[in-house]
């Protein structure tokens, strides 16, 4: 468990107890060691949260104490809850994942007309969409976040199949689409390969580095100078 998990999981189990919470119970539903839990609850209390009591007592939080980690009004705490949940439908597996167990630790230190307000929102996004069900655009946001060259068979508008490679650099959702920004080894350029016309595709093998010219930042300012350059 990561230890930003573990402060915030600690911050949680003492929110509205009257009593204090013996560390040894702390360790237990964190599967760490006590010596772990007497280091974060220090460092807790270090960085300013009110936390009572020492080793061997237990841990409570000081009383008439809150602690405000998300302030987040009406409108703010919607756009959250909305966000998450096209995240959850569109982003693939490992977001889906990662959405959801934000939401739920957003929802767990919300009070109680918030947390309310997070259920009534009318804006969903369906749950079953194809090409993040299939695990397609996780095997795409891995290869761009560790750089890996890609092979693939892409199909054009007019169904005629190319052998490409290419750079990966991005994906972006356009409301019914995604596309993959990437340099065209092929085309020698900025190209977006839409992901439901990939025909196949693996990895050669080869990491590339991001330069000045071949990099996000001037395949975004290609993108935005020229717009026709879309999908082709």
């Amino acid at each position: 468990m990561r230890r930003a998990d573990r402060l915030f999981l600690i911050i949680h189990a003492l929110r509205g107890r009257r009593t204090a919470l013996p560390a040894r119970s702390l360790a237990e539903t964190l599967a760490v060691s006590l010596r772990t839990v007497y280091r974060d609850v220090a460092d807790l209390q270090r960085s300013g949260v009110p936390i009572e009591g020492e080793a061997g007592v237990g841990y409570v939080l000081r009383k008439g104490a809150d602690i405000p980690p998300l302030m987040f009004n009406a409108d703010e705490l919607e756009a959250l809850v909305v966000g998450t949940r096209f995240v959850k439908a569109f982003a693939g597996q490992r977001l889906h994942r990662g959405a959801q167990a934000a939401l739920l630790k957003i929802e767990a230190v919300l009070p109680p007309e918030l947390r309310s307000r997070a259920t009534r929102s009318r804006i969903f996004a369906p749950a079953d969409w194809n090409e993040a069900t299939s695990g397609l655009i996780d095997r795409l946001h891995e290869a761009i976040a560790s750089r890996q060259v890609l092979r693939l068979d892409y199909r054009d508008e007019a169904g005629r199949v190319s052998a490409r490679e290419i750079e990966p650099l991005c994906l972006a959702f356009w409301g019914s689409v995604w596309t993959l920004g990437s340099w065209c080894r092929l085309r020698h350029a900025f190209r977006n390969f839409r992901p439901d016309r990939i025909a196949t595709f693996a990895p050669s093998g080869e990491v590339f580095v991001e330069t000045t010219e071949r990099g996000l930042a001037a395949y975004l300012r290609a993108a935005g100078a020229e717009a026709d350059a879309l999908d082709r």
